[in-house]
């Protein structure tokens, strides 16, 4: 059975919290002496992505 996908559509400002944020992440788990391995992978996904522009139509 194939995983699930998801897309998250994130603006630029958005996307500089969301990688901060796994930064502190990674560093208090660093801290801990806890294995940052899934967080690791997050942020390397996250700045590999691509980045796509989409028109948001206002109702």
């Amino acid at each position: 059975m194939r995983k699930q996908k998801y897309h998250l559509y994130l603006t630029h400002d958005e996307r500089r919290t969301v990688i901060n944020s796994l930064i502190c992440l990674k560093n208090d788990l660093i801290l801990q002496g806890r294995y940052t391995d899934g967080v690791d992978e997050l942020i390397v996904k996250l700045t590999k992505a691509k980045v796509k522009k989409i028109k948001i139509k206002e109702v």
